[in-house]
């Protein structure tokens, strides 16, 4: 079953809200909604798949200055989330 977009963007929201460090949350959904409404159906895919990362992975994400990523998409998530 595919989401609509509304239910995509809750959907997101809700995860960004509880990752489970209080920390992380704050950061998480600071950041989905900085840019969440900018984004269509297919970004927004792209973008839950980066918020359910591990926590570790985003952290290192956060911390390294230059990721390498094919995707085009995701690599102007992680650059935002960096700057973020």
């Amino acid at each position: 079953m595919s989401l609509n977009k509304e239910e995509l963007k809750n959907k997101i929201i809700y995860r960004a809200s509880y990752r489970g460090t209080k920390e992380m949350d704050i950061l998480m959904i600071g950041f989905v909604k900085s840019i969440i409404d900018k984004l269509d159906v297919d970004h927004l895919e792209a973008l839950n798949k980066f918020i359910n990362m591990d926590d570790e992975v985003l952290i290192s994400i956060k911390k390294e200055s230059q990721i390498n990523l094919k995707n085009k998409f995701i690599a102007k998530i992680v650059d935002e989330f960096q700057k973020f």
